[in-house]
């Protein structure tokens, strides 16, 4: 089992930028892969941003060149570096591990862009 917490959510002006953090219970290294999801109002869930074990990275097309994903294995912790936020990155950002092939989400973190 996984409990993750996130946090660094908050309310900004376009333009500026946000550090969310996922501290995870169990060493990450051992996760097959984690990411960050997000879900506005009336929207499905999509995915942000993810990466693997090996720190291999994909991202939503939104965000290439604005988001960055980073694990750091000591601090069982994915961040989720935000830049040039735009108002419709406006949501509730979560954060998932893909751990003995099962998924496990944080309670989310709410990030508010404002124009």
């Amino acid at each position: 089992q996984v409990q993750l917490l996130e946090s660094g959510g908050g309310l900004v002006q376009a333009g500026e930028s946000l550090r969310l953090s996922c501290a995870a219970s169990r060493s990450i290294f051992s996760i097959n892969r984690m990411g960050w999801y997000r879900q506005a109002p009336g929207k499905q869930r999509e995915l942000v941003a993810s990466i693997t074990t090996f720190g291999t990275t994909n991202y939503a097309d939104s965000v290439k060149g604005r988001f960055t994903i980073s694990r750091d294995n000591a601090k069982n912790t994915v961040y989720l570096q935000m830049k040039s936020l735009k108002p419709e990155d406006t949501a509730v950002y979560y954060c998932k591990s893909e751990y003995a092939g099962l998924d496990y989400w944080g309670q989310g973190t709410q990030v508010t862009v404002s124009s």
